[in-house]
């Protein structure tokens, strides 16, 4: 790594930080540790830092704000790097352009205080935008599909194209990043509409109150587990089956919603991989139904 760093510093490519923790990066606070965290100081550099990666022949990756991210718990051998830098925030009009970094749930905010609406289904989420673009997140029935007009996607050849609705194949919690890992989301143009901001603000009132009530956000967990299958509620399913309260180490399948496995007790990246496959196992073996995850897995080849 000593080699990559001298690099970083050569080229001013930004801050860095040496055998950092995951858990101090994902939302379930769980993973080994990284030889390398860096903080590229805007798109010329992330260019130029991929490039050296890439020649160098260095395992890396891009990491949002690992709220939907599983790690294992061994050393990530490479180097993660943070879009942090890319925080723009520009409204025009009925749209708004913010970079892959900026922080999703922010964003929803400044949107309903201006009476603008499309984002409220956010306000919930606690990834950056390009995190949300690449899993196409959402909530209440919305998505980062139905709202976001184009995308500034840096390619495979280090080139920045511009990328439409359409190209983008968002479909329910999937995208065209999810199937093409070396294409980069920078920013995105968000199609949003006027509406009144004392009613948008109720609604997002209504909703945070209903999340406190009904899931466990006292624990690290990333959110919901399973994709819902067609016409079902992936919750409903584990539910059913009794698997409220299970642990495994310190990992457990929440009593307040089954859908949500939340680190309860120090728990391992191994803990929870091994809930999340001990549910998709017994929901197969009861209802021939193959849960899909919502999570990445990182790190565990």
């Amino acid at each position: 790594m000593q080699t990559i760093i001298e690099y970083i510093t050569k080229n001013n490519i930004g801050k860095y930080e040496e055998n950092v923790s995951i858990s101090k990066y994902t939302t379930y606070k769980v993973g080994g540790n990284a030889k390398l965290f860096v903080y590229p100081k805007n798109r010329d550099k992330l260019i130029l830092l991929i490039k050296e990666l890439r020649e160098k022949k260095i395992k890396h990756m891009v990491l949002g704000n690992g709220s939907n991210t599983l790690f294992s718990d061994k050393e990530y051998d490479g180097v993660i790097i943070k879009l942090d830098s890319l925080d723009e925030i520009t409204f025009k009009n009925n749209t708004v352009k913010a970079g892959a970094g900026v922080s999703l749930m922010k964003l929803s905010y400044q949107a309903v205080r201006r009476g603008l609406a499309g984002l409220e289904f956010a306000t919930g989420i606690p990834g950056t935008v390009g995190g949300a673009i690449f899993m196409n997140a959402g909530a209440y029935k919305s998505d980062m599909g139905y709202v976001t007009k184009s995308v500034e996607v840096l390619t495979p050849n280090l080139e920045v194209i511009t990328m439409t609705n359409k190209e983008l194949n968002f479909h329910y919690r999937s995208s065209f990043f999810q199937k093409n890992r070396d294409f980069i989301c920078l920013s995105a143009l968000i199609q949003l509409r006027e509406n009144d901001k004392d009613l948008l603000q109720e609604i997002v009132d209504d909703r945070k109150k209903r999340r406190l009530e009904s899931q466990p956000l006292e624990y690290p967990s990333a959110g919901s587990v399973f994709r819902n299958p067609d016409n079902l509620f992936a919750g409903k399913l584990i539910e059913d089956l009794g698997l409220k309260g299970y642990t495994i180490g310190g990992a457990k399948i929440s009593e307040k919603h089954a859908n949500f496995i939340i680190n309860y007790n120090n728990a391992s990246g191994k803990d929870i991989k091994e809930l999340i496959d001990l549910v998709k196992d017994k929901v197969k073996e009861k209802y021939n139904i193959e849960l899909k995850c919502e999570q990445e897995f990182v790190n565990w080849e």
